[in-house]
């Protein structure tokens, strides 16, 4: 049983959504959040980032920054940018990219349901990022940048929102990224009920993106449980709910500063023994376990060449079926020397949304010695991997379209 929870959203008014809403602070660097806030006093990043305010140099996790963003919320709030729900309520958030199409539903997630398991995880946090997180909960007491959650959709959801997103949206607005993101409200108390008995049918729901802020949003509820006179509020953390066939994966690629002693020739010759290798001209569209490759000028594709007993220990361990676990057990770790990815200086990370052009251009600057543009983790593998209580490896999934921060806050305190 999975349970979701109608909430007293924060929201922009429909006049300041577009220049409210912003990508999630932590995807941006200070220079990038800097830009993108210039001359947009609505910007939430002014929230999230507030350290784009301050001066170059300053702490980001110092009190002055945590306290600066949460001064931002609340001029925002009494300048009624953002305006709170009078009831209760839900929100249906849909984004177009390209071809690419998702809508879900904007709820609270159970925390309690996230501490026994019934919300999977699939990675392990750091805690510099959750205490960050626990941080901007407790000083602007609110949670913003909402985590995005799925479930394996079933035969009754198929036109779970219909009647929804086939009236007016409250807003609709195209990102300077080209995603599309449009917001309707779901107040209908009788509609709101018949949701939350819908989704008990779920057996459980997976975080696709976001484990630092429910983690933080479960360590915030267990440090003030018995200690507020209102406690429903912290019961529940923000999230963005799909259904899993409409999520899209992008490959989380890499980058490798040297060839760890190998000339390019004698590189190919020793991947010669355990992939398949041949040129290409149309980068990007890898095969399943095994990658595409830029070296020396030239790209290549690589199929794993698998016996019976590795496609034996693949499907006993899902982890091991990944395109990056293939990499990093066939090349990463024994050919280029790279033990741990997480902290290696030699190896760094190029999410999907970046064309093959990218990484080529990386390698012709001279920095980089070889790229990787690897098959991508489907959800259906993610979702294995989580049913499993598996942990993925480091950056081995890029979710896009991403959702934008500002559009939905939920307060945990009355006003």
């Amino acid at each position: 049983m999975a349970t979701i929870m109608p909430f007293r959203a924060v929201r922009p008014k429909p006049e300041y959504a577009t220049r409210v809403a912003a990508p999630p602070y932590d995807v941006v660097s200070l220079d990038e959040a800097r830009n993108i806030a210039g001359g947009n006093p609505h910007c939430f990043l002014r929230v999230g980032r507030a350290e784009l305010e301050l001066a170059d140099g300053i702490d980001p996790y110092s009190t002055e920054v945590y306290e600066r963003g949460a001064a931002n919320l609340r001029r925002f709030l009494e300048d009624d940018v953002l305006v709170r729900e009078g009831h209760p309520m839900f929100g249906v958030y849909r984004q177009r990219w390209e071809t690419h199409e998702q809508t879900g539903l904007v709820a609270l997630a159970s925390i309690e349901e996230y501490d026994r398991g019934i919300i999977k995880k699939h990675e392990l946090t750091k805690p510099v990022k959750e205490n960050d997180r626990v941080r901007v909960i407790e000083t602007h007491e609110s949670q913003s940048g909402p985590v995005l959650l799925f479930f394996r959709r079933t035969s009754q959801f198929k036109n779970w929102l219909t009647d929804t997103t086939a009236t007016a949206p409250d807003f609709q607005f195209t990102a300077e990224d080209g995603v599309e993101h449009t917001v309707w409200s779901l107040r209908d108390h009788t509609a709101i009920d018949r949701m939350v008995e819908e989704f008990k049918n779920v057996d459980a729901f997976y975080i696709a993106d976001g484990h630092h802020r429910s983690a933080a949003a479960s360590r915030v509820r267990a440090s003030r449980r018995g200690k507020r006179s209102s406690p429903h509020q912290e019961e529940g953390f923000l999230c963005v709910i799909f259904p899993h066939d409409e999520l899209q994966i992008l490959p989380y690629n890499r980058v490798v500063r040297d060839l760890n002693g190998y000339t390019p020739l004698k590189f190919l010759e020793a991947l010669a023994l355990d992939y398949e290798l041949q040129p290409v001209t149309q980068p990007g569209q890898a095969p399943e376990a095994g990658f595409d490759m830029y070296l020396d000028g030239r790209w290549h594709r690589a199929c794993p060449k698998l016996t019976p007993a590795q496609r034996s220990g693949m499907e006993q361990n899902p982890v091991n079926a990944l395109a990056v676990s293939v990499l990093t057990d066939r090349v990463l770790m024994p050919l280029l020397g790279i033990a741990d990815q997480r902290s290696d200086p030699r190896i760094d990370f190029v999410g999907g949304i970046q064309p093959p052009k990218v990484l080529a251009s990386k390698v012709d600057g001279g920095d980089w010695a070889v790229a990787f543009w690897l098959y991508p983790t489907t959800v259906d593998e993610l979702m294995a991997v989580s049913d499993a209580q598996g942990l993925m490896p480091p950056k081995s999934t890029w979710f896009e379209p991403k959702l934008r921060d500002g559009l939905f806050v939920h307060l945990l305190r009355d006003e």
